[in-house]
C-alpha cells in the first residue's frame, strides 16, 4: 500500500522569528486579494511569499511572483531564517480550534508519502478538480523545487493506535507552540528510531484518502512527470517522487466537513420566474418562512433555496421515482447519485439552470450558510443553495467505488495552515 518516509524538514528558525503566529498563512486556495496584502503587511517573512505571492504589474518570464518566491526562499535559507533538519523526522501537528463555542483538537503527522497514479489505487480521491489552479501550482514546484504546504491526508485506523502513541512521545517541549487568532498550534520533531519504525510497519498496509488537496497531488504527479523526463536515470528514492502530507485518521474526533453552498447570479428574469415550476419536476417543493426555519433543520428538505422570495425558503426533497444517476450519460456508483449535492450540480445547476460547475460568472462556493444568505440580502447574488455536510465515511465509501463527488462538494475544517515545514524536492528523501 502507501509507502510513508520520514523527510528533512525545511522549516522556521524558532530564533529567528519572533511570533510563529506572524509568519504562517492560509493555503494559497483561501486567501483573499485582502488577506494577501494584509499578511504581506503583517511581517516580512510571511510565509505568503513563497506560498501565494503578489503578482506585480510588468510581470514576465524572468521576474514574477514564482521567481520571487524562489528568491526569497533562498535568501531565507541562506540568512538562517528558515534551517534545514540533519535528519530525516516525523513532524506532528497539534491544531486546536474552535466551532460552535465547541473546542476541539486535530492531531496531524507530517510525512513524505510517495506519489501514485489514481489507478494503482494506493492514494484515493474523492473529488474532482479545475485545471486553473494545477497550473499555477506547477509554475511554483518547477520554480522552487519545492512543496511549500501540504496535502491533507486520511488513514484508516479504528482504535487510533498511531495517534495514541503519537501522544506518547509528544506531551512536551514542542518547537512551535503558538496562537493564530483562536487557533492553537503545537508542533514536534519526532524521529526515535522505534517510532519510525512502528509507524512506518503501520502505514504501509493502508491506503491513502485525501481529504484536501487534490490539485496539489496532481500537480506533484505532474511535476515528478516533469523531473523524470529531465533524468531520465533518475531512481525512486529521489525527493520528487514523494509529497507532503499531513495524515489524519478516519477516526480522530477533531475531523470536521463542512458544507460548501452555492451562490447563483447573472440569471434572466426569465429563467428566475420558471426555476420554482422547473423543480417540481424533480423534487418536492415546501415554502417555509425564513424566521421559522434554521438553516440546519431538515424539516422542509435536505437542500434548501433562499432568496427567490423574500424571507421565504424553499425545501427540496428529491421525488421517489428520480434517480440522479438514471439522468447521467458517465456511470456513477450508487453513494454518488445519493448525494445531495450530486442533485443540486447534475439536475439544478446543469439540467434546469445550463451551468456548469466552472461557470465563475455566474457560480460561485463558500461554507458559510450565514455569509451566503448575506450575500443574497445585499444583492451581490439572486439566490442561494444550501446543504449538509457529508460524512467522512461516505468520503471513503464513494472513493472505495473508484469514484469521486462533484467538485466543490467538501470543506475540511480548519484549512492546513501553510509554514510549519516545507518539503525540498531536490536530492534524496
Amino acid at each position: 500500500m502507501a509507502e510513508v518516509s520520514e523527510f528533512r524538514g525545511v522549516r522556521y528558525n524558532p530564533d529567528a522569528i519572533r511570533l510563529m503566529g506572524d509568519v504562517i498563512c492560509p493555503p494559497y486556495d483561501v486567501i483573499s486579494p485582502q488577506e494577501q496584502q494584509a499578511l504581506y503587511d503583517r511581517d516580512p517573512h510571511n510565509f505568503v511569499r513563497l506560498e501565494y505571492g503578489l503578482a506585480r504589474d510588468g510581470d514576465d518570464e524572468k521576474n514574477n511572483r514564482y521567481t520571487r518566491a524562489r528568491d526569497a526562499f533562498n535568501e531565507w535559507l541562506k540568512s538562517n531564517v528558515l534551517i534545514q533538519d540533519t535528519v530525516p523526522n516525523y513532524y506532528v501537528h497539534e491544531y486546536g480550534f474552535e466551532l460552535g463555542g465547541q473546542k476541539k483538537r486535530r492531531l496531524e503527522l507530517y510525512a513524505c508519502v510517495k506519489l501514485e497514479p489514481w489507478d494503482r489505487k494506493i492514494v484515493f480521491p474523492h473529488e474532482f478538480t479545475m485545471a486553473r489552479a494545477k497550473a499555477d501550482r506547477l509554475d511554483l514546484m518547477k520554480t522552487c523545487s519545492a512543496n511549500f504546504s501540504p496535502i491533507f491526508g486520511l488513514y484508516e485506523d479504528p482504535g487510533n493506535k498511531i495517534n495514541q502513541l503519537i501522544l506518547t512521545r509528544v506531551r512536551a517541549n514542542p518547537v512551535y507552540n503558538f496562537q493564530y487568532g483562536n487557533e492553537t498550534h503545537r508542533f514536534w520533531i519526532v524521529n526515535e528510531p522505534e517510532f519510525v519504525q512502528r509507524v512506518g510497519h503501520f502505514l504501509i498496509t493502508k491506503p491513502i484518502y485525501i481529504a484536501d488537496g487534490h490539485h496539489r497531488y496532481e500537480t506533484a504527479l505532474a511535476y515528478r512527470d516533469y523531473r523524470r523526463q529531465l533524468n531520465p536515470a533518475a531512481g525512486n528514492s529521489e525527493a520528487f517522487n514523494y509529497v507532503m502530507m499531513a495524515l489524519v485518521s478516519f477516526s480522530d474526533p477533531g475531523i470536521v466537513i463542512l458544507p460548501i453552498h452555492r451562490l447563483v447570479r447573472g440569471l434572466p428574469t426569465e429563467k428566475l420566474k420558471s426555476l420554482r415550476s422547473e423543480l417540481t419536476k424533480y423534487f418536492a417543493v415546501v415554502e417555509a418562512s425564513a424566521d421559522h426555519v434554521s438553516i440546519s433543520d431538515n424539516s422542509i428538505g435536505n437542500i434548501k433555496i433562499c432568496g427567490l422570495e423574500p424571507g421565504q425558503v424553499l425545501g427540496l426533497t428529491l421525488l421517489p421515482h428520480i434517480r440522479v444517476n438514471d439522468l447521467l450519460e458517465k456511470r456513477h456508483s450508487d453513494a454518488y447519485g445519493k448525494l445531495d449535492v450530486s442533485a443540486v450540480q447534475h439536475i439544478i445547476c446543469e439540467k434546469i439552470l445550463e451551468l456548469s460547475s466552472g461557470d465563475t460568472d455566474c457560480l460561485a462556493y463558500t461554507p458559510s450558510a450565514e455569509a451566503a444568505c448575506r450575500y443574497v440580502d445585499t444583492g451581490q447574488f439572486q439566490f442561494t443553495i444550501l446543504l449538509n455536510a457529508i460524512p467522512v465515511k461516505t468520503i471513503k465509501t464513494i472513493a472505495d467505488a473508484n469514484d469521486r463527488m462533484p467538485r466543490k462538494s467538501t470543506y475540511f475544517y480548519p484549512k492546513l495552515p501553510s509554514g510549519l515545514v516545507i518539503h525540498r524536492l531536490d536530492g534524496e528523501i
